[in-house]
């Protein structure tokens, strides 16, 4: 739970925050590994295996300004992180804790194991491709009255993103897919979020494999394309592997490069409001500062929504890289060079300020999309998807 000793922030404190001349809002956050401290944890992987690690330049605690450099480790990217914040958005969307705009395309029964594909699920958000390739009233989205609002949308008039699609003012979009190709509308990101490991040592992790059946990997056979397999006639016939290739025998045991121990990890996250001061909300082409201040003000209550609630599902990043705060969340405003002012914050009180945000905000003509917006995907779409299942299940095409 969040520390008592700092004062709640106030739909007041936040609006004037957002409309003044305030830096940003951050919050910093220590974390240990569920099962202790000096634990193994492993990080994300990337290309050809290997993590993500540096060497930054840290202060040294009570020093006077001095720094050390330590190695790190990232545990959970920029672009991880907003993903997490859109997941608890669209969580808390479902559950109906709140309401706000989504897109969704409804693939039902025609890709069963898909469902649908929200504007909080897919990965360029509104203008992700999913989208474009889907039909909203029988018209191509982009083309539709909804779409071509959005592709016109810019830093001087993001009314419709607003309408349709807010998150995507606070975690960035780049319209580069829509109809105007790389002169799309780009908007950066006002909020910031990573989980790097302090200190961290690279370990070694093992594998090995033992089976009940104690198949021998004398016993050859082959496989078909469709995923089946018999029996090799004779250990040279044409195509002949070992069982382990149909994950049939033992594996030897084996020790490599992998997982980390950290001293801790921490949890940065910035919300910047001289990004979210950029945006303006014109109404029938008449702009107002009022009008913006307060668009703003609902973007900045939305995104400690999305983080709040993220924060509180809790720091399970991937297997074996689960992790605990070591104490109360710090909130902090960035008001006055020098001294932040400090502030707690839970999702329950976010969702409260976003609620009077919203209403603000709507009281002075700037609303947005309170039902889902469907779409149906086109018939290519549905049959770029069964064809890539298709090719999936025989084992090819993969990139």
């Amino acid at each position: 739970m969040p520390a008592t000793s700092a004062p709640a922030l106030t739909f007041d404190q936040l609006s004037k925050a957002v409309a003044g001349h305030a830096t940003a809002i951050r919050c910093r956050t220590r974390l240990q590994p569920a099962a202790g401290a000096g634990t193994k944890v492993f990080p994300p992987t990337h290309k050809d295996g290997v993590y993500a690690t540096e060497t930054r330049r840290l202060p040294i605690e009570g020093s006077a300004g001095e720094t050390r450099e330590v190695p790190c480790v990232l545990l959970d990217s920029v672009q991880s992180q907003a993903n997490r914040i859109e997941d608890a958005l669209q969580d808390a969307v479902d559950r109906k804790l709140i309401s706000m705009p989504v897109i969704a395309v409804e693939f039902g029964d025609q890709i069963a194991d898909v469902q649908r594909v929200t504007s909080l699920q897919a990965p360029h958000r509104i203008a992700d491709a999913i989208l474009r390739d889907s039909l909203f009233e029988g018209t191509p989205f982009r083309a539709s009255n909804v779409g071509k609002a959005i592709t016109d949308s810019s830093l001087c008039n993001a009314t419709s993103l607003f309408k349709y699609c807010p998150h995507a003012l606070i975690l960035g979009v780049w319209d580069s897919t829509g109809p105007k190709g790389g002169l799309g509308a780009k908007f950066a990101r006002a909020l910031v979020s990573e989980i790097v490991g302090v200190d961290a040592v690279v370990g070694k992790k093992t594998s090995s494999r033992i089976d009940p059946l104690q198949t021998r990997a004398s016993a050859k056979v082959v496989k078909n394309k469709n995923g089946e397999w018999k029996l090799a006639e004779g250990d040279k016939a044409k195509g002949a592997v070992s069982p382990s290739e149909i994950n049939h025998g033992n594996i030897p045991p084996s020790v490599a490069a992998g997982s980390v121990t950290i001293a801790y990890a921490e949890h940065s996250a910035v919300l910047s409001l001289p990004q979210l001061r950029r945006l303006r909300f014109p109404i029938d082409g008449v702009l107002d500062t009022t009008v913006d201040d307060a668009g703003r003000t609902v973007l900045a209550a939305l995104a400690l929504t999305g983080l709040t609630l993220a924060i509180e599902r809790g720091a399970d990043l991937r297997s074996r890289c689960l992790l605990f705060p070591e104490a109360a969340l710090k909130f902090e405003l960035l008001a006055t060079p020098g001294s932040p002012d400090a502030f707690t914050l839970t999702s329950d009180q976010a969702i409260r300020l976003l609620e009077a945000a919203v209403t603000e905000a709507e009281r002075l003509g700037l609303s947005w999309q309170t039902e889902a917006i469907s779409l149906q995907p086109s018939d290519e779409l549905i049959a770029l998807v069964r064809k890539s299942q298709q090719l999936a299940a025989a084992g090819e095409g993969a990139e």
